[in-house]
C-alpha cells in the first residue's frame, strides 16, 4: 500500500466511483418502485439501499465540488 497515486488518477477514480454509485442508486430506486406494495419487505430493503447510495453520492459530490451541493439544497 505504498503506491503513490497522481492527483489526476485519484480524481478519475473518484469520478468513476461516483458514476457507479449513481447507477446503483437508480437501479435500487427502480427496484423499489417495481416491487411496491406487492413485496413490502423487499421494497423497503431496496429503498434503504437507494438511500445508502444517495449518501455515498453526497460524500463523493462534496469531495469533487466542496459546498456546491449545499447551495442546491
Amino acid at each position: 500500500m505504498t503506491d503513490v497515486v497522481h492527483s489526476d488518477e485519484l480524481l478519475r477514480r473518484i469520478q468513476r466511483a461516483r458514476a457507479c454509485a449513481a447507477q446503483e442508486e437508480r437501479r435500487w430506486r427502480d427496484r423499489r418502485d417495481t416491487l411496491g406494495a406487492n413485496e413490502p419487505d423487499a421494497a423497503r430493503e431496496a429503498a434503504v439501499r437507494a438511500l445508502t447510495y444517495e449518501a455515498v453520492l453526497r460524500v463523493l459530490d462534496e469531495i469533487l465540488a466542496p459546498g456546491r451541493r449545499a447551495e442546491r439544497a
